[in-house]
């Protein structure tokens, strides 16, 4: 795959340093090889999108809904093959790869329905003063750079990418250098819709280009979603020219499980937290948070639920779980291991990677883990769920809100005034009750403290693309 550049409407041949290995974590081994952009196409990216801007965001709001449901109706059209691409790259189990696939239609669809609301946005403004009228405009932000991580290719990129175009921005895309390839079906899709050249570029690349997107002169706005070593990168480089960022950072978030809960169903939402993707998500619940009453009880399901996960090849068995995406990646896994070994943490289940070939490791529980513990505190993006007792309702609120982060959290309690008065009370961008963590278009996405800035999906993900222009006449 050498033409992996979509650029100015053509898809041209990779002339940076870096050569892009693509792999199977299933089986450890590349299936194919890409050469990553240059800082020079990186360049001819941001200028073709800068070309493109000024008839794109002047085009009627219900001409680029119609591209937007085009973008729905084609990643529909390309199920199998983007189902399967997302198994063999990701190593997500076959029902994960097909929700992923159903989200970003959804994304498609959604902002097509905003995007024809547009129009009626733009309105007169009454002001107390005579003799002045005003209006509001909202105006695409102009050119932006979105980053997106590997653990949910596709999908991360349809937030970002749906609600640019919808505004009217023109777009450079950087997937990860990890799964550099499902990316590929948006600038396939830009083709066979005849979307205008230049409006969508995809740039492939390790640090190297994602460093010339990030720090680019001609970006009007940068959307990344990643660790928070390199979105600190990302801010360093916005504020050189006060640009504005939307960061989707990291999380270390908790499961708060209380005594009146039932124990199977709370078993069901907490393995669904820390399992789904492998735990390889900035949103696990990988806090386990459980009462006192309910604790003993709960633990020992829990560890037979996390036992009994099918973990495997999802392109070749029947899998709950399939193996962590990078060798990257089960190589810092294992060093938690090494880490709670070190530390003396109490294993109930799992703790270490698995012996067969491939990136697997065990769904894993700690049991009475310290808070001062690296486990307790850090990210570890694995299926390595920590957990603690607690007494009362104010101190699980005080320890789920001990922390660094504050993406999301979960509230499992049968008094449901209770719940949602925890949920009120917990610092976080996004709480569900007794549930698994279901994700809506029309909700908010982000989080507070140090899990990142601004917010993505539902008419938010639209506004952080949008710029707010007033027009004041004096009548007189």
């Amino acid at each position: 795959m050498t033409t992996s550049h979509y650029i100015a409407g053509h898809w041209v041949e990779g002339q940076g340093s870096d050569c892009i290995s693509v792999n199977d974590p299933a089986l450890g081994q590349p299936f194919a090889e890409l050469m990553a952009a240059s800082v020079s196409q990186v360049d001819q990216a941001v200028a073709a999108a800068r070309s493109a801007l000024p008839a794109w965001k002047s085009t009627c709001a219900s001409e680029r809904a119609a591209f937007l449901r085009g973008f729905a109706e084609q990643l529909g059209q390309r199920r199998e093959a983007l189902v399967t691409l997302q198994m063999r790259n990701s190593g997500k189990p076959r029902h994960e790869a097909e929700i992923d696939l159903d989200d970003a239609i959804a994304t498609f669809g959604y902002y097509a329905e905003l995007a024809e609301q547009l129009p009626s946005k733009n309105r007169t403004v009454p002001l107390a003063a005579p003799g002045f009228t005003a209006r509001t405009r909202l105006e695409p932000v102009g050119v932006v750079g979105l980053i997106v991580p590997w653990n949910f290719p596709l999908v991360t990129s349809a937030w970002k990418l749906a609600p640019a175009l919808a505004a009217g921005c023109t777009v450079v895309l950087k997937p990860s250098e990890v799964t550099p390839l499902i990316e590929q079906a948006y600038g396939q899709i830009a083709d066979a819709l005849g979307l205008p050249a230049g409006v969508l570029n995809i740039v492939n690349g390790k640090a190297e280009t994602g460093a010339a997107l990030s720090n680019h002169n001609g970006l009007d706005k940068l959307s990344f979603t990643g660790s928070n070593s390199v979105g600190c990168q990302v801010m360093r480089s916005a504020s050189a020219q006060c640009r504005p960022v939307t960061l989707e950072l990291g999380g270390k978030s908790a499961i708060v499980v209380f005594d009146d809960c039932d124990v199977d169903q709370a078993v069901e939402w907490i393995v669904a937290g820390i399992s789904w993707n492998a735990g390889q998500m900035c949103s696990a619940t990988s806090r386990l948070l459980v009462q006192d009453g309910i604790a003993d009880a709960l633990l020992q399901r829990l560890q037979a639920a996390l036992e009994n996960l099918r973990v495997g090849n999802p392109l070749t068995e029947e899998v709950d779980m399939g193996p962590l995406t990078s060798q990257a990646q089960w190589l810092k896994v294992a060093s938690y291991f090494a880490t709670a070994r070190e530390e003396g943490l109490q294993c109930l289940a799992g703790g270490h990677a698995l012996d067969r070939e491939g990136w697997f490791v065990s769904p894993t529980l700690y049991t009475d883990v310290p808070k001062d513990s690296r486990l307790w505190t850090e990210e570890i993006f694995g299926p390595v769920l920590c957990a603690r007792r607690f007494a009362t309702e104010e101190q699980a609120i005080a320890e789920a809100n001990d922390s660094r982060f504050g993406l999301v959290a979960t509230v499992c309690s049968t008094d449901l005034e209770r719940a949602e008065r925890v949920a009120d009370a917990l610092e976080v961008g996004h709480v569900w009750i007794n549930s698994v963590q279901a994700v809506f278009v029309e909700t908010s996405w982000g989080g507070t403290k140090g899990s990142g800035i601004g917010r993505e999906l539902g008419p938010w993900g639209l506004s952080a693309y949008q710029s707010v222009k007033h027009v004041t006449r004096c009548l007189g």
